[in-house]
């Protein structure tokens, strides 16, 4: 394995401990900001919150890629006569593969609490429908780590509607090169990006152009880059590629999104892509995502003049428990390291 490898998967760890649901990502932004500042870059945050990293090139046109470090969650929505508590989407999580999960509760205070996402019919002894109960927000509730018997109970706690709610990624990389975690989507791209970082100063490479390094923090909820930086020309979104029916990418490759939800990509970025990938011999798919949208959509509907593109190391099972390979992020890695210099 690589030390560009290497380093990539540590700081996934890391940064995967740092709870990030959208709206609550200011941990794990600290976390980066300190990281670069650590490497010699300049950073930058923006109003809402996004992190902005500035590498000088030989060309005042500016450059971008950009990754998420928000995650999809869960919100307190309201506080049940017994105790437990109601929940609310942050993002688009399949709540189903939520049932059981353990989680953590943040309150405005900065208390932590532990809790188990359940369904309303938890046990089969008592439910008849404890199987067959369709699992949703509606259905679901989280069970707090507390004696509380009641509503008033928990507002002793200081828990209270609109409180965060964290679920565990459950990260794991296994001897045969596979990443198995909540959340690849999109924590593997910031530590993709950060390897990037790291190469170029460990490389003392000079950049083509300037590029700036951009961390955004409300993706999952659409609106991540709708505000950039006015000299910014394009673009390069990465995230998560994704695998299923009738889709070409796997775990080990690296995507090229043609088209999402938001309509097709600028061609000329796409076509420049494929080729630096068969340039490069990377193992690489063209796909169409349908149901899919990046912070490149969100900042072309932000009314910013650039093109943009979209790529990312194809995982399996978003939104649920998701899974790559460390070939797939290899090939991201190496995609881009190919893009900046084209």
């Amino acid at each position: 394995m690589s030390d560009d490898l290497k380093y990539i998967l540590n700081n996934l760890k890391e940064i995967m401990n740092i709870d990030s649901p959208s709206g609550f990502t200011q941990d794990v932004i600290a976390y980066s900001k300190k990281l670069a500042e650590e490497m010699g870059f300049e950073t930058a945050l923006s109003n809402k919150g996004n992190l902005i990293i500035e590498v000088p090139g030989e060309s005042d046109d500016a450059f971008a890629l950009c990754a998420h470090v928000d995650t999809l969650g869960l919100m307190v929505r309201s506080i049940k006569p017994d105790g437990t508590l109601a929940i609310t989407k942050v993002g688009g999580p399949i709540m189903p593969t939520l049932d059981g999960e353990y989680c953590r509760i943040y309150t405005r205070d900065k208390k932590i609490y532990t809790g188990t996402i359940i369904s309303n019919s938890p046990a089969v002894h008592v439910f008849k429908d404890a199987e067959t109960l369709e699992r949703n927000v509606d259905t679901m509730c989280v069970r707090i780590d507390e004696e509380v018997k009641s509503k008033e109970d928990v507002l002793k706690l200081g828990i209270n509607n609109g409180d965060f709610i964290a679920y565990d990624p459950k990260t794991v990389i296994t001897e045969s090169g596979f990443v198995k975690s909540r959340f690849l989507d999109d924590k593997l791209s910031v530590s993709i990006l950060f390897g990037v970082l790291n190469h170029i100063k460990e490389h003392q490479i000079k950049l083509k152009n300037k590029t700036y390094f951009m961390f955004s923090t409300y993706e999952e909820v659409g609106h991540g880059m709708a505000w950039i930086p006015e000299d910014i020309s394009e673009i390069l979104a990465v995230d998560m590629g994704c695998i299923g029916s009738d889709l070409s990418c796997t775990e080990y490759d690296v995507s090229i999104c043609a088209k999402d939800s938001s309509g097709p990509y600028d061609q000329k970025m796409v076509d420049d892509l494929v080729r630096l990938a068969k340039e490069n011999e990377l193992s690489y798919a063209i796909d169409i995502y349908p149901y899919y949208g990046s912070d490149v959509s969100a900042s072309l509907r932000g009314g910013n003049n650039i093109r943009g593109a979209l790529i990312g190391s194809g995982v399996a099972a978003s939104h649920g428990m998701e899974r790559t390979h460390i070939k797939g992020i290899e090939n991201t890695f190496k995609l881009i390291l190919a893009y900046l210099n084209k």
